[in-house]
């Protein structure tokens, strides 16, 4: 049996994809994808499928915008000193690279500042404000963090610090007093599109700059490299504005990366074509490890080098960084699951929390996702430090763990995230008394389904819709509308499909020690279907036994011996 729960998507609306089925010639597979994409007219298909920069919103349209212009303006022309603030992960330092990069064209009197991770914690910190005043900046402007930051801004502000805050994180019942708040999700913002990263806003800022100042804007848009890999690391939906910004970055990533950017891709053996996926599983870990085992200074240093000689340089300290980082949640991912299998009363509790004095706390949401790999519960890895244990939550499809941390505040220090990432802190005697009210939380909310993992599936696909629809072609015209379909995450994810009544077509075999290589076809049809399933080695016996099995699969292109072929990705199989 499988492990995972198959859900189909179902069809939203049969008179749509038949309209848009005829109106854009396409097949019905596709049709029946974009629609359940809410891409249900022609016109929506024609910018879905042909972003243009035209598409940006008017960055005006975001609350405080005109504000902060002005007053970044203002600090330009009096050559006052700026500081560029952004938390530790990707989209922070991405965010401070992609701002700090554009104005240094203008001015000299600029720097950057990183918070540490384990003395400072994530967002605007005391330390960084006592920072600014000690080195005489006059503006701050604080990216992907800050909205929930009173206490800071109001010491900045007796300070004569002036902060503009780019952020997009849930906004607290009081905002700071900055001099400007850039945040669509704030109730009084009308901005269009609510789903920017980090990067995002910190790219309408300076949109918004140039337009004021009438720069050159191809300049601004060269940014976009940067907005790209944040917004593939920080997961936010690839949709409507998004979805454009993540297009044009990964075409300025083809046809000019910055040099530290190319460092990376490089030290990670990346060539030919880019995709987001590849930023999140190449760059974005990289990007990380700086700040998870030493400064995420060192990133931003990286993304913002100009020569050769300095990328190499920083690209090989960030390489051996992530390195160590590998190691580390390796070892601490053994010793939390050996932890779980320790406890009696584990396989009752709907929630994991373990902690551990000896632990990284660079690592831990890292180690929180691999045990919910094994053990598909909402999970939280602390480290306890100094009478204190901090560390990250992770939650499973459709359950929101921030909600259930929320539950528990009076028992927290601080706390701060999303419905499937979090980060908290909490004094170690209250640590007991959390695990308790946690699970207790997680008990009253989760739900059955939420407790499988779920695989969602697009589309179900027949032997015939692999049809070449010209012999000039090498893909069927499906396969080849869905490459359009990219950039894909989170709301346009990568197509998933089943096929029905699959049987060995004599190849299959295990491939490394636990990997399947498939060699199938349907129904004793002569078309053969080739696939590679990572970790699925345990399903031989079912492929190889005579009786048909159905597959859950991506597509992707396999030119191994020369001449292009679909492969499938198979993710189960039942």
């Amino acid at each position: 049996m499988s492990k995972n729960r198959w859900e189909v998507a179902p069809l939203t609306n049969r008179d749509n994809v038949e309209k848009l089925e005829k109106e854009l010639k396409i097949p019905e597979v596709i049709a029946k994808l974009l629609v359940n994409r809410g891409v249900d007219t022609y016109q929506k298909a024609k910018t879905y499928f042909r972003p243009k920069l035209e598409d940006l919103h008017d960055p005006f349209l975001m609350e405080d915008m005109d504000v902060a212009v002005k007053r970044l303006i203002k600090a330009l022309e009096k050559k006052e000193k700026i500081l560029i603030y952004g938390d530790y992960d990707v989209d922070g330092t991405t965010s401070v690279a992609l701002v700090y990069s554009y104005l240094r064209s203008f001015t000299d009197q600029i720097d950057h500042y990183q918070p540490d991770r384990y003395t400072e914690g994530y967002g605007i910190s005391f330390q960084g404000v006592e920072y600014a005043k000690d080195n005489n900046f006059s503006l701050v402007i604080a990216l992907d963090c800050g909205t929930k930051a009173v206490d800071k801004i109001a010491k900045a502000n007796e300070y004569g610090i002036d902060f503009i805050i780019g952020d997009h994180h849930t906004a607290g019942e009081k905002l700071p007093e900055a001099y400007a708040i850039l945040n669509p999700k704030k109730e009084t913002c009308n901005y269009p599109y609510n789903e920017l990263c980090g990067c995002g806003i910190g790219f309408k800022l300076m949109q918004a700059l140039a337009i004021t100042q009438n720069y050159d804007r191809s300049k601004v848009y060269e940014l976009l490299d940067l907005v790209a890999i944040a917004i593939g690391a920080d997961i936010v939906p690839i949709t409507g504005e998004n979805r454009v910004l993540a297009y044009f970055g990964l075409k300025q990533l083809e046809k000019s990366p910055r040099i530290g950017v190319k460092t990376m891709l490089e030290l990670a053996n990346k060539k030919g074509e880019i995709t987001i996926s590849d930023l999140v599983f190449t760059v974005a870990p990289r990007i990380n490890a700086a700040g998870r085992i030493d400064s995420a200074r060192n990133a931003v240093e990286l993304l913002l080098s100009e020569s050769q000689e300095k990328a190499k340089e920083w690209g090989a300290i960030i390489n051996k960084y992530n390195g160590d980082r590998k190691e580390i949640d390796k070892d601490i991912t053994t010793e939390a699951l050996r932890m779980i299998a320790d406890d009696a009363d584990f396989e009752h509790k709907k929630s994991t929390v373990i902690s551990n004095e000896k632990w990284h706390k660079g690592v831990v949401g890292i180690v929180a996702s691999r045990v919910i790999e094994k053990h598909y519960k909402p999970t939280i890895v602390l480290v306890e430090a100094d009478g204190m244990a901090s560390g990250s939550a992770r939650s499973v499809s459709g359950f929101n763990v921030y909600d259930a941390i929320d539950s528990c505040a009076p028992l927290l220090d601080r706390f701060g995230g999303h419905k499937y990432a979090a980060g908290l802190s909490l004094k170690l005697e209250n640590l007991e008394e959390f695990k308790k009210q946690f699970e207790q939380a997680v008990k009253s909310k989760i739900t059955v389904e939420q407790q499988t993992p779920v695989l969602r599936i697009d589309a179900e696909l027949q032997e015939e819709d692999f049809e070449l629809d010209s012999p000039n072609q090498n893909f069927p015209k499906f396969y080849r509308l869905i490459k359009q379909m990219a950039p894909f995450g989170p709301l346009n994810m990568t197509p998933t499909f089943v096929m029905k009544g699959l049987v060995d077509a004599g190849n299959s075999k295990i491939v490394g020690e636990e990997h399947l290589r498939v060699s199938v076809r349907q129904n004793g049809k002569a078309r053969v279907f080739n696939g590679i399933g990572f970790g699925l080695g345990e399903k031989l016996d079912l492929v190889k036994s005579g009786t048909p099995f159905d597959v859950v699969f991506q597509l992707n292109e396999n030119n191994y011996f020369g001449t292009p072929e679909l492969q499938f990705m198979v993710k189960d199989i039942r």
